[in-house]
């Protein structure tokens, strides 16, 4: 990680540029990948994204209040009948109780909902089967915890009468408000611009189902398709070529693979091209499982829909990952101050130059930022760099030399250790990067990116990230660059969480650090 400060990072440096470079700067120029959600907009864009968080926080607010209610009522009811069982019912006696055991039931009903994806859009929300699953995992997780905890019970029934009427309520008052809200929803007019893509017979299916729906949220606008398309009432809207002008043309929202035998290389260029404007892809089943009926269906929906998530943090997930990043940065910035005024010291006392390195590279977007780096290389970097080309010791597009002879004896040290990288910490307070993610490059690497790399550049790079935990430089530059993929995936904060605390070894034992 500490040699990429002088590797062209700034603008006055000019690096030769290889012809693999023309599909990275060609999407620059274009400005496709600096469309994240979270980027400057008209004022009018911006209300609108506004309204959409609003809605959604609304969701997530409301559905938490609702399970919070049906819980409550759920213990207290189970309470309240074995009280009545037994003539020692008391109004107040049975309300306190319940306040007692709610706020752990709560919580957990609340942690498994959301890994559930109860929480998630209406689109998207399991059903009846994920409600009783989850519930069910609630009970064993709660009775496990009072075996753990020494509790002691003349019968267990606090745990299987409170399952029995949470199944009840929380079923009931989630099927009422799916109801409820496609109503409010139908009346507003609310339904989102959609394309269909493949070929002629399973998009004429998917077509046909999807409006014969009653009250569908999915306006289609048109198709695109990969063969020869017989007539189906739908507008052709040209060729899968043609995917990013009918993009922006329509102002579409959502994209429906509607083929099963889609070429799969077609399909991951398709989605990545969708999810660098910020467009949702999902894929609809074959014509076959359209026509089984469906224990579970999606609320609202006659065909279920599989959403491929774009590797972006917005909404909620934004404001979580925000979250984190900032109490942690505030939080690492003063337990190191010690460490940060000591390398301070040394870096101002050994050599020349300033103490902070200011190292330009492209962040989100390609938008380029100030990364900052406590300095390790004497003044004369940046100029020598040209000529260390040949010594070049990473694979493809980075550049790392074990013994840099640019490197002071303080930097080596610092590099070893990756201590140059604390004052990215600022870099995190600032929005401009996140504890967690993938690493910005200095410009010279970026140049030499391929394609299918730039993906990593649709959300804020990152101090650490599995780099770092699995191999870090010993691995192949592709390799590391499917690690950010992965990372981009699967995200959570206890993902973060984990990189982070698996950081501190790696960085211990130096594995594949120069």
């Amino acid at each position: 990680m500490g040699s990429e400060e002088a590797l062209g990072a700034t603008r006055e440096v000019q690096v030769p540029r290889p012809v693999q470079a023309d599909g990275a700067e060609e999407i620059l120029r274009l400005g496709i990948l600096d469309r994240d959600v979270r980027r400057r907009r008209p004022p009018g864009v911006s209300l609108l994204l506004r309204w959409e968080t609003m809605r959604r926080l609304a969701r997530v607010v409301s559905l938490l209040a609702l399970d919070f209610a049906c819980l409550y009522a759920a213990l207290f009811t189970a309470l309240a009948l074995k009280a009545l069982v037994h003539d020692k019912f008391s109004v107040g006696t049975t309300l306190h109780t319940a306040r007692q055991f709610v706020p752990f039931v709560y919580l957990v009903t609340a942690l498994l909902f959301a890994r559930s994806g109860l929480y998630a859009e209406r689109a998207a929300r399991p059903g009846l089967t994920r409600i009783v699953a989850s519930l069910f995992q609630v009970a064993f997780v709660a009775l496990l915890f009072a075996l753990v905890n020494g509790d002691h019970f003349s019968s267990y029934y606090i745990f299987y009468g409170s399952l029995a009427f949470a199944l009840a309520y929380v079923s009931s008052a989630r099927f009422l408000y799916e109801r409820a809200t496609g109503a409010l929803l139908r009346r507003a007019g609310y339904q989102r611009r959609a394309v269909l893509v493949g070929t002629g017979a399973h998009i004429e299916a998917v077509a046909h189902a999807l409006r014969e729906a009653p009250h569908s949220e999915v306006e289609l606008i048109g198709f695109i398709s990969l063969s020869p398309q017989p007539e189906n009432g739908l507008h052709s809207l040209g060729s899968i070529d043609e995917l990013g002008e009918v993009l922006e043309a329509h102002r579409v929202e959502e994209v429906i693979i509607a083929d099963p035998d889609f070429p799969q290389d077609r399909a991951v260029d398709l989605v990545d091209r969708c999810h660098r404007r910020g467009v949702r892809v999902r894929v609809a089943p074959s014509t076959m499982e359209i026509l089984i009926h469906r224990a579970e269906l999606v609320p609202g929906q006659s065909v279920p829909l599989f959403e491929l998530k774009p590797p972006v943090f917005e909404g909620v997930d934004f404001a979580v990952k925000r979250t984190f990043d900032l109490v942690m940065s505030i939080a690492l910035l003063l337990l190191l101050s010690p460490v940060l005024l000591t390398i301070i010291l040394a870096v101002r006392l050994t050599s020349r130059g300033p103490v902070i390195y200011r190292s330009r590279r492209p962040g989100i977007g390609g938008a380029p930022f100030d990364c900052l780096k406590f300095r390790t290389m004497y003044h004369d970097a940046e100029h020598r760099q040209e000529e260390l080309e040949n010594l070049n010791e990473a694979s493809g597009a980075l550049f790392k030399i074990r013994q840099d002879p640019r490197a002071t004896p303080v930097g080596r040290l610092l590099r070893r250790f990756s201590l140059d990288e604390l004052p990215q910490l600022i870099n995190v307070l600032r929005g401009e990067m996140s504890l967690v993610g993938p690493r910005p490059l200095p410009q010279r690497d970026f140049q030499r990116l391929e394609d299918w790399h730039l993906k990593r550049y649709l959300v804020l790079p990152g101090i650490t990230g599995l780099w770092q935990v699995s191999g870090r430089a010993d691995l192949d530059f592709d390799d590391l660059v499917r690690l950010d993929f992965l990372y981009l995936e699967r995200w959570s904060v206890f993902l973060d969480l984990t990189i982070l605390f698996k950081t501190i070894p790696a960085v211990l034992t130096r594995r594949g650090a120069f």
